[in-house]
């Protein structure tokens, strides 16, 4: 799960990065919730042409999501933004990398990765989702990846790749590339990472 809330060209993204660090903690013990990776994207920093807060979510139940839609705290962001478009998708597949460890404090992610690929209405979809897997296989061989995920929105025939890293990542061949848009990662919720299922989810 995922949504985007462009801010203006002048906001001051110092007001993000506090309620972050006040507000962050809320969802580090939600019930049902793999993860939250807390995303920003700042206008002229790796590229970004805008201000944006970009939260991404894996869920490991339907009904954590659910409690988190219609609860206190969505209903809150809500108040404060503008009711977003929230952006879904089913887990094709999970897998930790190099950088991940038990201890949230030992190698946490500070940026992440996000590349969405549109399959033609001409083109087999298993055939990109074996590319996809075979993509996020060569990902978590990385000794800089903390986590990646792989998803598909069978509405629109999206697949999206998202992946957590330990620091920055170099452009890389097959791994991060200009097609990628580009986070820093200000705090990272993780009650449920543990138990997320590694591999394709069928």
């Amino acid at each position: 799960m995922h949504y985007e809330i462009t801010l203006p060209a002048d906001y001051d993204m110092g007001i993000i990065r506090t309620r972050v660090a006040t507000r962050g903690s809320a969802l580090d013990a939600f019930p049902g919730l793999g993860l939250k990776a807390y995303c920003v994207r700042e206008r002229g920093v790796d590229g970004s042409p805008v201000n944006q807060y970009s939260p991404f979510y894996l869920w490991r139940t339907a009904e954590g999501m659910n409690s988190f839609l219609w609860g206190p705290g969505f209903r809150g962001l809500s108040t404060d933004f503008g009711r977003p478009t929230v952006q879904h998708w089913v887990g094709l597949a999970y897998g930790a990398g190099g950088a991940y460890d038990a201890d949230p404090g030992s190698g946490a992610p500070t940026a992440a990765t996000k590349r969405v690929e549109h399959v033609p209405a001409d083109h087999d979809p298993t055939e990109a989702i074996d590319r996809a897997l075979a993509d996020l296989e060569q990902r978590t061989a990385h000794p800089d990846v903390y986590a990646t995920a792989v998803a598909m929105d069978p509405r629109h025939w999206q697949l999206v790749h998202f992946t957590l890293w330990r620091d920055t990542p170099d452009a890389t061949p097959g791994v991060v590339s200009e097609d990628h848009v580009r986070y820093r990662v200000l705090h990272l919720s993780r009650p449920e990472l543990d138990d997320l299922t590694a591999g394709r989810h069928w």
